[in-house]
């Protein structure tokens, strides 16, 4: 396993309230995002939120990523869960298995995202690159 280190900005947020009910309400979003880092390429990710009264929210989602890890290219998707205390999401991730194309292709591995509330993001993702 290979840990990657970095970040991600945020390029574009859609979101969408699909039900609400008594304060509570699921909401969709699709977001771009630009990676930094150890990853550098593009993002986007498709996103349900189950939010409170208080503003908190579970969040579930596929995150898609175009772009270089270590040097090989291709594409990879993480599947994401995660929570937003009303400051900051913090949210758990997994590479889909038989996912990862290209250069990538038997991408495995998982990790963590964080981003205090704005547009940047955080990763610590631990990734078994396959065998050139």
């Amino acid at each position: 396993m290979t840990t990657m280190n970095g970040s991600f900005q945020v390029t574009s947020w859609n979101e969408d309230a699909v039900e609400e009910h008594e304060g509570r309400r699921v909401t969709r979003a699709s977001i771009g995002q630009q990676f930094e880092g150890d990853i550098a390429g593009e993002g986007t990710a498709e996103c349900l939120m189950a939010y409170q009264p208080d503003g908190t929210a579970r969040v579930v989602g596929l995150q898609l990523v175009d772009g270089e890890v270590a040097g090989r290219r291709g594409t990879f998707v993480l599947e994401t869960t995660g929570e937003f205390d009303g400051a900051v999401a913090r949210w758990d991730a997994r590479v889909v298995s038989g996912s990862a194309t290209g250069e990538l292709a038997e991408l495995s591995g998982g990790g963590r995202f964080e981003a205090p509330h704005g547009s940047r993001a955080s990763y610590e993702l631990e990734l078994e690159l396959p065998d050139r």
